[in-house]
């Protein structure tokens, strides 16, 4: 079975047609989503996050209010860039968000992507080290982040607070959460890494490679190593793997006037440069909700994985976005199994 649920950047402007305009309309608009989807069906609400940029950037009060007003969805990150984390801090606020939750908290962290500010990471405080690349800082906070949230200690203890003398774990401290950690990897190489480390695999809309071949097969090349590379590891539990798709159902005049006019022009890979090298970016998918159901069907990358987010035109709105949510629940979901 696949879990379908919805990603969103939580873009928010006063620009003409936008029902986003604040960042206070982004957050309590995404919170309201989530609480609509879960009714509809939906699996999952996942959060996108990025820095100094009108979208949504702090994930764990978000995170924290959906899983107050849910009872069912996951709720997440799609993805967390590590490179701007005080790893301890982020144990704190994940843990926090996921005991509030009652443990449904899957959380996709990656190294980063280009941001709007230069080298913003700075300015939150975090500098590599000598020898040390903006990739290497993320997995070096990734490491800690995730040795905290498993329980071990990080600090000295007070002896004449606590009576011993060894190092104190952060609290609070939520069981299973360390499993639920999911790198998101843009090449087929760091999906391998991500899999010898023993985190689930998040791969979005785009990668950061290109061999030539349709994205939906580079993807699905993309998994299959991630899964062997587990297999050799030796992990003793099933890994989860999410793809994220650009799905746009024209179901009324309203998505046919936003949506029908893209519908030939998305509808193929782009390839492009980005970060300094080639990236392939996959295509969307409009159309009547029986033909993209006919589509994704043959997608090999949604057909080798367990769990599908689909990005959502949150500036549209909450009611706009339920009703694409719904008929992707209900018309084109059982084709996916």
């Amino acid at each position: 079975m696949k879990r379908i649920g919805f990603l969103s950047f939580g873009h928010w402007q006063a620009v003409p047609g936008s029902v986003v305009r604040t960042g206070a309309d982004a957050l309590l608009q995404t919170i309201e989503l989530a609480v609509a989807a879960e009714e509809i069906g939906a699996d999952g609400a996942f959060v996108r996050v990025h820095h100094f940029a009108r979208q949504l950037a702090s994930p764990f009060p978000l995170l924290a209010a959906i899983g107050a007003r849910t009872n069912r969805i996951e709720i997440g990150t799609g993805v967390i860039d590590m490179r701007y984390e005080n790893p301890l801090h982020a144990v704190e606020e994940a843990s926090a968000a996921d005991l509030i939750s009652g443990g449904r908290l899957q959380l996709g962290i990656s190294r980063g992507s280009p941001e709007t500010a230069l080298e913003g990471y700075k300015t939150f405080g975090y500098v590599p080290s000598d020898g040390e690349t903006d990739a290497d800082m993320a997995r070096r906070h990734t490491d800690i982040f995730r040795s905290a949230l498993a329980g071990a200690g990080v600090a000295p203890a007070n002896p004449a607070m606590t009576g011993t003398s060894g190092l104190l774990p952060v609290e609070p401290r939520s069981p299973g959460l360390a499993d639920r950690i999911w790198w998101g990897a843009g090449t087929r190489a760091t999906a391998v890494w991500a899999a010898e480390q023993g985190m689930n695999l998040m791969s979005s809309t785009l990668l950061t490679e290109d061999t030539g071949v349709p994205f939906d097969q580079l993807q699905a090349e993309q998994i299959t190593l991630f899964r062997q590379a587990w297999a050799d590891a030796g992990w003793s539990r099933e890994p989860r793997v999410s793809v994220s798709r650009s799905i746009l159902p024209i179901i009324d005049d309203e998505t046919r006037h936003y949506f029908g006019l893209r519908a030939q022009a998305d509808a193929k890979d782009q390839v492009g440069h980005l970060d300094g090298g080639l990236a392939r970016f996959g295509r969307s998918y409009i159309g009547e909700p029986d033909q993209i159901a006919a589509e994704l069907a043959n997608d090999a990358a949604v057909r080798a994985t367990d769990t599908l987010l689909v990005t959502v035109p949150n500036q549209l709105g909450v009611d706009f976005n339920a009703r694409l949510l719904q008929s992707i629940v209900r018309d084109v979901a059982p084709s996916l199994g």
